[in-house]
């Protein structure tokens, strides 16, 4: 258990010599029982395998909602299409949120073992609603019962699975990077092959939710497609349980967003107080802590002055030592806040793209809908086509690192080919054009429903699905650009002791585009049927304009990327010594 009471064995390990050798880890991980870990009976792959395997079924579990979800809500729940594509963008955001307060949980008072222990149950729990309100007759909204039930239990089931995945996702990662001892050169190598294997099976995972689990929602039954997940996830509950006595746990420390609070609100008490021409005034540790990890120092930099004032601190050193930590931070903890708040504005340019994102479970899987999704004899389910954009991904990884990145290294001189910069830029220049086409896209579809005499009948067009290959090809280009180069910027740029922050607030920047999405869906929907008008999204998409929804997305895309050129140009004028501007 993940405690205060972990000092003990750190004091063993100092105290005794003697006990620190080979057979001990050396990174002051300790067992379930509070003992210094042993490297032969703890840790390594024989513990990543259990943690690995519970991400693979949290993802398995939340895909399979996700990626159908508008079609449930629409088929099932009957709501409207705009209503559907705002509620599940609504429902991503919540889960990409939740995780935030998970790793406040796992940092600050439980410990990454202990909050997933918690939250995998509640989880298990979520998932037997949606099985429950899936496939007993006595919950279909046919019945009396069920009309009046069946909503707020599929709702219910839907955001207990966001909350418990928060629990579970920030912290499955950490933990499993846990169980390798860095100051070991053969482990240390193990633990960047346990980062592939890691997101290797979340993809893996995101396809047989868009194949397999999909397939079985629409042609057998909710209920079976749910009833998967749910077993695999118990049984990897059970045996993450019964390998507790090979993990190994670490010491919490001081979480992250309790020392941002401590500086904000040290700088509000002394907003009075006049700072120092000589910064050599400034509160500093005179030694670092013992812990590896925290045994780093940030240079002063002169941007938000206003911050420095935290640092302000009586001349002599008792009262110093007599201060609390609310009244007085180190001029590192502050340097911490002023690069989380340098990568804000990179951070607020993804709330757009990611809100583009958040088409492909909404929005485009109802155009695919209105299409015809028969390739011979073979139905494909329009929330399958997702697939497409995470192939495309696998596809191009391998194209961006063996031929984009040694062509760009000729032009640019840069190690990585492309700039930090350059590459966001490009990411979010592909999901503009992802509208592009989507737009393009559906104003041919309503011009062969026209052609047809469909307007007023809610039927699919003879136009095949399979054009909106290109559509997804393009977006997963852009995630390669974008959604791994933001992954890499956030960590790169990330103080030492605020990775895992920096983490949750990628996972932050999905959620807020998510629920952006949600709310220019509802202005949308109450601007364009003013006056009984079918609106932009109406039920029958026919008789709709979703053009010229994806067109406004791609005008604001269109925006978001000349004010982040115009930022990226300014900070590198300004000669700003940030990675952003380095790489």
């Amino acid at each position: 258990m993940e405690t205060a009471d972990q000092e003990r064995p750190l004091l063993q390990l100092q105290t005794h010599p003697q006990a620190v050798g080979s057979e001990y880890t050396s990174d002051a991980s300790v067992d379930i029982n509070n003992r210094p870990a042993l490297k032969h009976c703890t840790g390594n792959w024989r513990a990543c395998f259990l943690i690995i395997g519970v991400e693979f079924c949290e993802c398995l579990a939340f895909f399979s909602i996700s990626t159908n979800l508008v079609t449930y809500l629409t088929t099932v729940l009957h709501e409207s299409k705009v209503t559907a594509a705002r509620n599940a963008s609504t429902w991503v955001g919540a889960s990409f949120l939740a995780p935030l307060f998970g790793a406040f949980s796992a940092d600050t008072y439980w410990g990454r073992y202990w909050t997933i222990a918690v939250f995998l149950p509640v989880y298990i729990i979520a998932m037997l609603i949606l099985i429950a309100s899936a496939s007993l007759p006595v919950l279909s909204t046919c019945s009396n019962l069920g009309s009046n039930v069946h909503r707020p239990l599929v709702y219910l089931g839907l955001y207990l699975a966001a909350i418990a995945g928060g629990g579970v996702k920030p912290c499955t990662a950490t933990f499993g990077a846990d169980q390798f001892d860095p100051n070991d050169p053969v482990e240390l190598a193990k633990k960047g092959s346990f980062f592939n294997w890691y997101f290797f099976l979340i993809t893996t995972s995101s396809l047989l939710s868009g194949t397999v689990i999909v397939w079985l929602q629409e042609n057998v039954g909710w209920g079976v497609g749910y009833v998967i997940p749910t077993v695999l996830m118990l049984f990897c509950f059970i045996a993450f349980l019964a390998g507790s006595r090979v993990y190994r746990f670490r010491k919490m420390g001081v979480s992250p967003i309790i020392s941002i609070f401590q500086v904000v609100v040290a700088a509000v008490r002394k907003r009075h107080v006049k700072l120092p021409d000589n910064n050599s005034f400034l509160h500093e540790l005179t030694s670092s802590p013992p812990e590896a990890d925290a045994s780093h120092k940030i240079n002063h930099t002169n941007q938000f002055r206003f911050f420095d004032k935290a640092a302000i601190a009586p001349s002599d050193n008792e009262s110093r030592a007599q201060m609390s930590s609310w009244r007085l931070c180190t001029m590192t903890q502050v340097e911490e806040l002023k690069m989380l708040l340098q990568m804000f504005p990179t951070w607020a340019s993804f709330v757009i793209y990611y809100a583009v994102s958040a088409q492909m479970q909404s929005t485009l899987v109802e155009q695919g809908m209105f299409m015809d999704n028969r390739v011979g004899s073979f139905a494909i389910p329009p929330a399958s086509m997702s697939i497409v954009d995470i192939i495309s991904v696998l596809i191009w990884v391998p194209v961006y690192e063996t031929v984009l990145v040694p062509l760009a290294r000729r032009f640019t001189g840069n190690d990585k080919g492309f700039t930090m910069p350059q590459r966001l830029g490009i990411g979010q220049a592909l999901s503009m054009l992802t509208m592009v086409y989507a737009a393009l896209l559906e104003t041919r579809r309503l011009d062969v429903a026209e052609a047809n005499g469909l307007t007023d009948q809610s039927l699919p067009v003879p136009m095949s699905i399979l054009w909106q290959l290109p559509l997804y090809l393009m977006h997963g280009a852009a995630n390669v650009f974008g959604t791994i180069g933001v992954t890499e910027f956030f960590y790169d740029s990330a103080p030492v002791t605020m990775k895992s922050l920096c983490a949750a607030l990628g996972q932050l920047a999905v959620a807020s585009g998510s629920i952006f999405n949600s709310l220019v869906l509802s202005l949308v929907a109450v601007a364009t049927t003013h006056g009984g008008a079918p609106g932009w999204i109406p039920d029958n998409l026919n008789e709709g304009h979703l053009d010229y929804f994806f067109w406004m997305m791609a005008t604001l895309n269109l925006l978001n990327l000349t004010l982040f050129v115009r930022y990226s140009m300014r900070c590198r004028g300004r000669g700003k010594a940030s990675l952003f501007i380095t790489q």
